[in-house]
């Protein structure tokens, strides 16, 4: 099949999914007035693709059909170079607002079957083979993955697999004669409803405990397996026109709660079953310097268009006053440290084990805590310079009265020779981008998708650590010694 249009990707989404809304069960995600403009936007993202085929899409080595770029297992400074340019300019088709465009669990898969040594370690060698047959089935027919990792926790006084925690996880229960029966919970699955499958990985690793090994899971299924139950939380999708709400009327990728309710995993799409060393180790053999690429990437177009936004509002208000332009300054730094940092990781990748070449992770590890607090910090820069003028936004069709539309026209224009239309399309494009309920939705989103930021500042702590011995403060008082 090769690289999908955004038609063929909506025909895939009509199946017998069990999709849940405000108590309703979703016949069809692509017709349901909440959805549809959600769908539509995603659809978008596969057309772009091919818009831009020059640097999205690559010859793939089994079928030399087109396929996305990233679902190149990286064997080379040179492959990640090119992953570069293509995940920089799928960022663009959202400004960086959708998190999890399809590229995300694509190059994850694909680290995934790059370090397939790890599945392998313990001679397992039916858990490899079906991993790299995934691997080459979503490449070869373009499908749209959500992924789940985190297990719901009731009482944060337990461990995640202990007690009341443990009976609501995502465990193995059973055996078929084609596979593994799973029950339990695990969030968020965020584009779960407008996945073609979901992927279920390690996120946290798993104590050394008696009952480990029931947890200890790694597979694929459609996401119209019988028994996957897929609740969706409040959508902020809105039915308006893109040039009122260009973010909320197309891009609100959902955020799903997933129930396996006994669901059968066909045996080919196991990768970890009860190994709780493999399962451990597989998110620390790379995962990192893979998957970061891709989101620090995607984190500096969105600064980049947060900066330009921002100015573009002091423009039309003519306001770039002292106070104004350090915080536009504040953004374009939080934009140019992103930039640095993927940059540093890429100039020091390396082989990191059978062949596949990732990003150093020590300047993720120091990203990984700062940059959410540097996005909220960019919308919260945002309100501030818009103020109240963020709330007078007249919507296209006030413009375009005939009534209206001379009124504002000389009410409402931006400063200098900045029209009507332009200032309205620049204030509601930054109220919809940092306050409306989509807008708050991805501010949260930012601040934990990549876990929070005191648990990754403890991680780059551990990381510090272990990199070498670090005998700076005994060799200089060493020194003052000998004077």
């Amino acid at each position: 099949m090769g690289a999908r249009r955004g038609k063929a990707y909506l025909e895939g989404l009509r199946d017998d999914r069990d999709v849940w809304l405000n108590g309703e069960r979703i016949d069809d995600v692509t017709e349901h007035p909440a959805f549809c403009g959600s769908a539509e936007g995603m659809a978008g993202y596969f057309d772009y693709q091919h818009d831009h085929a020059d640097v999205c899409l690559v010859a793939n080595p089994d079928t030399g059909e087109p396929m996305n770029v990233s679902h190149v297992i990286p064997r080379s400074r040179e492959d990640l170079d090119r992953r570069h340019a293509a995940f920089d300019r799928l960022a663009r088709y959202s400004m960086g607002m959708l998190g999890r465009t399809p590229d995300y669990v694509n190059l994850t898969i694909a680290g995934f079957a790059g370090r397939s040594d790890v599945v392998g370690k313990n001679g397992d060698e039916e858990r490899v083979d079906n991993l790299l047959r995934y691997q080459r089935l979503i490449a070869d027919e373009d499908l749209a993955l959500t992924h789940t990792i985190v297990h719901p926790v009731v009482d944060k006084s337990l461990g995640d697999i202990e007690g009341v925690n443990g009976e609501l996880a995502l465990r193995k229960v059973g055996e078929t004669s084609q596979g593994i029966i799973v029950r339990g919970a695990r969030i968020l699955a965020t584009l779960g409803p407008f996945a073609d499958e979901l992927a279920v990985y390690p996120g946290q690793p798993l104590p050394n405990a008696p009952n480990a090994p029931g947890y200890a899971l790694a597979f694929a299924i459609p996401m119209s397996t019988p028994g996957l139950k897929i609740l969706c939380r409040d959508h902020y999708g809105v039915d308006a026109a893109v040039t009122d709400r260009p973010f909320s009327a197309r891009f609100d990728e959902q955020d799903a709660f997933l129930i396996f309710d006994d669901v059968e995993v066909p045996r080919e799409r196991v990768f970890i079953d009860g190994d709780p060393h493999v399962y451990n180790k597989l998110m620390t053999a790379g995962w990192v310097g893979n998957v970061m690429q891709q989101t620090s990437i995607r984190a500096a177009v969105k600064l980049e268009f947060a900066y330009e936004l921002a100015s573009r509002m002091a423009d039309a208000l003519n306001g770039a006053k002292p106070d104004v332009t350090q915080q536009l300054g504040e953004i374009w730094a939080y934009s140019a440290l992103t930039r640095a940092a993927t940059r540093a990781a890429e100039a020091d990748a390396r082989d990191f084990g059978n062949g596949t070449w990732l990003c150093d992770e020590a300047p993720f590890h120091a990203l990984r805590p700062i940059m959410p607090g540097w996005m909220v910090r960019a919308n919260d820069i945002l309100k501030t310079i818009g103020g109240h003028n963020l709330l007078a936004t007249p919507t296209a069709a006030d413009l375009n009265s005939p009534v209206l539309g001379p009124l504002l026209e000389r009410y409402l224009k931006g400063a200098g020779d900045m029209s009507a239309q332009e200032r309205a399309g620049v204030f509601r494009t930054a109220w919809d981008f940092a306050g409306s309920a989509l807008g708050a939705r991805t501010e949260l989103y930012e601040r934990f998708y990549l876990a929070s930021a005191a648990r990754m500042f403890s991680v780059a702590h551990m990381v510090a650590q272990r990199e070498r011995e670090w005998e700076m403060l005994p060799e200089f008082l060493a020194q003052d010694a000998l004077a």
